[in-house]
């Protein structure tokens, strides 16, 4: 039963998505681009702590 709520679930997503981008393309490009930020943020302070590490940890 949770399997057919995961798939249900993600079939609700992939149809919300395409509605977005579909009916307001500029809205949908504004969250793909805060996406990609906070991907791009969330790396560099990954890199950032194993700087850290590889420094001593000091």
């Amino acid at each position: 039963m949770a399997v057919n709520a995961k798939k249900i679930a993600v079939y609700v997503l992939v149809v919300f998505a395409l509605y977005v981008i579909i009916t307001k393309p500029a809205k949908a490009a504004d969250y793909v681009q805060i996406g990609f930020e906070g991907i791009s943020d969330a790396a560099k302070a990954i890199g950032d702590f194993m700087t850290w590490l590889a420094d001593g940890a000091h």
